[in-house]
């Protein structure tokens, strides 16, 4: 991220600056939103970032974009420029009033591994709107995506890395679709990432921008609609035939009352009754509301026809923004994590 230091001036507009110069002080003013790692804290991400906030939140960058965008900058003769430079000095303003104020942005989210070398994947997030969540990157994401390579080692051993290992993986709720990118690089593996039908434009955006990337590394991603409970139309045709997978992931899935027994009944539809078959679930464990829906979905995927168990858990400090929208304060948060499969 650039920043403008603090004994550099910026462009008084009495000056009439050429169109070159408003702009690149403009892209000086950039806000980023971190990036969360397992191994750095947010401490330490805020000390880094230190001098270039300080930059971009003191008085005078504020003026200077209020002032750009109540000037007519009738001193560029293209009208085009002007509109350029306007909107961007609306997007820095905007990027200063909370992450719901912001438009759309691009974040990159870095893997590193001694297996399996390093990486990052680009994630567009669009402006936050409504109800629209699917539309953010939520930290359980990046959490249990961290793990990944663990879980091959491991408890997922079986179905990642042998011989007769499977060959596609489904995300249900991708939303932005970073687990399952990352799942697709990390195993090496086909993932197929869904979500409901309003939140496919983005997911299909985010497939298409890391596609060459996953496809470099060994995998391949498909996105296609799949809405839990939902009719025909709402479901790709691929997975209407069901108990199709061996390996289901999940993260964050659940925020109303009726999301765990929804949940439970996509992952019995699609799960393949092989024995060996898993799910892999993460729920942050945010609050005593979000505890108790992490409970009910382990009661409803015990109540299915071929009752689920739960093979292996555990909770895993990290970093979650979940909040009222109004900022970008992040918290520590219990990570539950779970692979259940069925009992018989």
């Amino acid at each position: 991220m650039r920043g403008i230091e603090e004994d550099e001036d910026l462009p008084h507009l009495w000056q009439k600056p050429a169109y070159s110069v408003l702009l690149d002080a403009l892209g000086k003013l950039k806000v980023e939103p971190p990036v969360w790692g397992a191994k750095v804290s947010r401490s330490e991400i805020l000390k880094q970032q230190a001098a270039v906030q300080t930059a971009h939140e003191r008085k005078e960058a504020l003026v200077f974009l209020s002032s750009i965008i109540k000037s007519g900058l009738s001193w560029l003769e293209d009208d085009d420029e002007r509109e350029v430079i306007w909107e961007e000095a609306s997007r820095r303003m905007s990027e200063r009033c909370g992450r719901t104020a912001m438009g759309e942005i691009i974040r990159r989210w870095p893997f590193e591994n001694d297996e399996y070398g390093s990486f990052s994947l680009a994630i567009r997030e669009p402006p936050l709107t409504g109800d629209s969540l699917g539309l953010k990157t939520w930290g359980s994401s990046y959490a249990l995506a961290q793990l990944l390579r663990e879980f091959a080692s491991g408890p997922l051993a079986h179905l990642v890395r042998s011989a007769q290992k499977t060959g596609e993986v489904l995300e249900l709720g991708s939303g932005t679709g970073l687990l399952g990118l990352a799942a697709a690089c990390i195993w090496r593996t086909t993932v197929y990432l869904t979500d409901l039908p309003e939140i496919m434009s983005n997911l299909e955006h985010n497939a298409s921008l890391n596609r060459a990337l996953v496809e470099e590394r060994g995998g391949k991603i498909e996105a296609s609609p799949l809405t839990w409970g939902g009719s025909e139309e709402d479901v790709d045709p691929r997975f209407r035939s069901g108990k199709r997978f061996e390996l289901i992931i999940v993260a964050d899935p659940l925020y109303d009352d009726d999301h765990p027994a929804l949940l439970a009944s996509a992952i019995d539809e699609q799960l393949a009754l092989n024995p060996d078959a898993r799910v892999l679930v993460m729920v942050p464990q945010r609050d005593e509301i979000t505890k108790g829906l992490c409970r009910t979905l382990r009661d409803e995927l015990g109540k299915q026809t071929n009752p689920f168990i739960c093979h292996h858990e555990n909770i895993v400090a990290g970093e979650d923004d979940w909040g009222d929208g109004n900022d970008d304060i992040s918290q520590q948060v219990g990570f539950w994590w779970g692979i259940l499969g069925r009992s018989s």
